[in-house]
């Protein structure tokens, strides 16, 4: 499951054969507000991208709902506005309300009933029985493994339809996850953090369902941004980087640019015969 960071990725996504693509809470902030994903962002703020990327593409969206934003009944209007955007699940973290970065050092954790009671909130709000509630666990760092599994076992029973555990450094303690629960555990393997780049055949040996690469093409989005942007400012042209470009064929073809463009002009030929009959 590749993160998409905004419409058109998705629609690149989709060409390339994924089944179903994820909206990153620290990508709506660094992305579309150039903040950093410490619990800046609005429901607002997520809904607006959602809205954007499944507008552009028909694969099931799974979106980052950090902490919920609040309350039972805060949590209850963010899975009925995610929902009508057009999300098909969300996953909501056991982290307090100044969350963290799941990958950082000093996360701290709500207790094990608040989690259960944000799960239950969730699940409560579903629209359908196909949306899909996730819970994501990330009190490995702060309370360890039993703790971990405890609560895993917690937002099992109060109805998660899966389960995220975040920021494993070990294949195994997936599978300690995957034992646990009967519901289908989801890996977290963001570059640059505590989870090496485990591959999809290493992730099925422990049971893992889902293989989640949340910023990977942000992040080499980023790096060829900045790299264009070094070279026209000490170049003074773009002409050494253009053969790192997409073209402006291929950027077309994603966005059927040509349908778009033909259809256009059967609409001035219909109405110019129009003119001309009258």
């Amino acid at each position: 499951m590749p993160g998409v960071i905004n419409a058109y990725h998705a629609m690149m996504a989709e060409a390339s054969g994924y089944r179903a693509i994820y909206l990153s809470g620290s990508g709506v902030a660094g992305a579309s507000y150039g903040l950093p994903d410490l619990g800046m962002t609005t429901l607002n703020d997520v809904v607006e991208d959602v809205r954007r990327v499944t507008g552009a593409s028909s694969l099931p969206l799974l979106v980052d709902a950090d902490t919920g934003w609040g309350n039972a009944f805060m949590i209850n209007k963010a899975i009925t506005e995610l929902a009508r955007a057009g999300a098909a699940g969300v996953h909501i973290e056991d982290q307090v309300q100044a969350k963290r970065c799941g990958h950082r050092p000093n996360k701290e954790v709500v207790s094990l009933g608040e989690m259960v009671d944000r799960v239950t909130a969730a699940v409560d709000a579903k629209p359908d029985p196909d949306f899909v509630v996730m819970a994501r666990i990330d009190a490995l760092a702060v309370e360890g493994m039993d703790s971990a599994l405890d609560r895993a076992r917690a937002v099992e029973a109060a109805g998660a339809d899966m389960l995220f555990p975040e920021a494993m450094p070990n294949l195994d303690d997936y599978r300690q996850f995957t034992d646990a629960v009967d519901i289908p555990v989801l890996a977290n393997l963001t570059e640059f953090g505590l989870t090496p780049a485990f591959t999809t055949e290493e992730l099925a040996s422990v049971d893992v369902a889902i293989a989640l690469y949340p910023l990977s093409a942000f992040r080499a989005m980023n790096a060829a941004a900045l790299s264009v942007f070094k070279t026209i400012r000490s170049e003074g042209t773009q002409a050494s980087a253009i053969p790192a470009m997409q073209t402006r064929d291929e950027y077309y073809e994603f966005l059927n640019y040509r349908e778009f463009e033909e259809k256009i002009d059967s609409l001035f030929a219909a109405g110019s015969r129009e003119g001309n009959v009258q």
